[in-house]
């Protein structure tokens, strides 16, 4: 009797359930519309992330070019025509006007004018303090005989050199005039791969020019400088740089030089990808003691060096 009992309370649990189950769940045989309300549910893109503040915030390059641009000039360099070895030797165009008249025309150029063509060439430079003096390549203003500078706001000064140093291919030059705008040098040790670079200058004389790229690679030599004991480690990057470049300043976000822009790797001579700068460390060195001896101060241990390779 207990066990009918108990079987007739089981049965009755059980069809209680299921009822229960089918009119307020939705499970058994016959299948009711569910509504929910989305509003509540929280819901959000996989790829946002609300801890990071700074996930897919844009690349901002104002600051570099609105610290930049002032202290970035635009350099002339005017060179006087070398003719035969007669002219090396005794070139009217070096002597004075007053005295041109009492000197004859070599025989090789009898018709020769007196005003005699220039070959002119144009690149950047980097106002790196308010008193005037300027950094850029030697070979911007290598042999110039006339050196004209033109800042970002137009003024026209006439510079003299105070140094060159061929080995890393850097000059300083100065022209008369303070309270100018300038560049403060970056460390480019901390310069790491894959961070941000500026390069501004003039290309093909198109002046106050600002382009951007990464630092692609350091410590780069590429074999390019002639000096007694070349120095090479680059600073490479894919900022455009072209004809032009040559001496600009390439900066950090910050607007903070970190190298000057030297040498482009092109088979048509114009931009194909790949630039490289001095770094500032070594440009700052060597302007130190352009201004300090006139030239740059070296030690030698009496060795060459070279890398090391796995054949070696």
């Amino acid at each position: 009797m207990k066990k009918i009992v108990s079987l007739a309370l089981a049965i009755a649990l059980g069809g209680f359930l299921m009822f229960a189950g089918i009119k307020y769940f939705g499970f058994g045989i016959e299948k009711t519309a569910i509504q929910t309300n989305t509003q509540a549910t929280p819901v959000q893109f996989t790829n946002y992330a609300e801890d990071s503040s700074t996930e897919g915030v844009p690349v901002d390059f104002r600051k570099a070019a609105r610290n930049s641009l002032p202290a970035v000039v635009h350099i002339r360099s005017s060179i006087r025509y070398e003719g035969g070895q007669a002219d090396r030797e005794l070139d009217l165009r070096m002597i004075p006007d007053p005295f041109r008249d009492f000197f004859s025309i070599p025989r090789e150029n009898p018709r020769q004018q007196r005003d005699t063509p220039m070959r002119q060439g144009s690149g950047s430079g980097v106002i790196i303090s308010s008193d005037g003096f300027i950094v850029t390549n030697n070979h911007v203003i290598d042999q110039a005989t006339e050196l004209e500078v033109t800042l970002n706001d137009k003024r026209t000064y006439t510079a003299t050199v105070v140094g060159v140093d061929p080995s890393t291919d850097i000059a300083l030059i100065k022209i008369d005039q303070d309270e100018l705008p300038y560049i403060g040098f970056a460390n480019s040790d901390d310069v790491e791969v894959g961070e941000w670079a500026v390069a501004v200058g003039n290309p093909f004389n198109l002046a106050s020019t600002v382009t951007a790229g990464i630092v692609s690679a350091k410590g780069r030599s590429i074999n390019i400088m002639r000096g007694r004991t070349p120095i090479e480690s680059f600073i490479q990057t894919d900022a455009a740089v072209n004809p032009g470049n040559s001496g600009g300043a390439l900066v950090n976000l910050d607007g903070h030089l970190i190298g000057i822009n030297t040498a482009i790797a092109s088979p048509t001579g114009a931009y194909s990808g790949y630039a490289f700068a001095v770094p500032s460390n070594i440009v700052n060195k060597v302007v130190a003691d352009l201004k300090e001896f006139g030239v740059v101060q070296r030690g030698f241990i009496g060795a060459l060096i070279r890398n090391v390779d796995n054949d070696l």
